[in-house]
């Protein structure tokens, strides 16, 4: 783990968690699933607790998206496309967000929390199309606690492998870690109830 990112849990512990997700999800560019992996990590070497990163992350994740609701149904959209390009959000990744939003609907708000870009501004983006708050909640809601939950687990796993573990994040996505947690967590549901029968 980067030694920048030690020094900064050593200092201010579950904020870097809390404020680097917040952040992230209020659209602004800041490493915030860098931050969970990282306070994942140390809680493997005892630093700090796990089900407490997870309950940090997701409370920022929930704080930070209706934050960037609120910029986006103020005009987040017209603001994205003038000067998104300033940081990062270029008209091909607009283009995404609507192609996501036209195929999925409201599901967009939770898919764009597993793709790395729209994860920043897809709440933003999300104001500006009109949709609802309330669905806009309960999407960003369940996505909060199933990407929380995903990214902290594979931090605490693979704490001793930070190089790869990066690496593995940053090529694929947390998309596939999402997709592999939930048939897991079905299949042993599914398991539980064939046996209690």
């Amino acid at each position: 783990m980067p030694e920048w990112l030690v020094d900064l849990f050593a200092r201010y512990g579950y904020a870097v968690v809390f404020v680097g997700v917040l952040l992230e999800n209020a659209g602004v560019p800041v490493p915030g699933e860098t931050a969970l992996l990282g306070g994942a990590a140390l809680a493997q070497f005892g630093r700090l607790s796990l089900p407490w990163v997870i309950a940090t992350a997701i409370a920022a994740a929930v704080i930070g998206d209706n934050l960037g609701f609120a910029v986006g149904r103020r005009g987040g959209r017209v603001l994205a496309e003038r000067h998104g390009w300033k940081i990062g959000l270029t008209a091909a990744r607009l283009q995404q967000f609507d192609r996501f939003f036209e195929r999925y609907g409201p599901q967009t708000v939770f898919i764009a929390r597993f793709v790395t870009g729209l994860r920043v501004f897809g709440a933003v983006l999300a104001g500006g199309s009109g949709i609802r708050w309330r669905t806009f909640l309960f999407y960003n809601a369940m996505g909060a606690v199933v990407w929380s939950t995903a990214v902290a687990l594979a931090g605490y796993l693979f704490a001793y492998s930070w190089d790869t573990l990066e690496r593995w994040i940053g090529r694929t996505g947390v998309m596939a870690l999402v997709v592999v947690t939930l048939v897991g967590g079905f299949t042993l549901i599914r398991w539980r109830r064939r046996s209690n029968t």
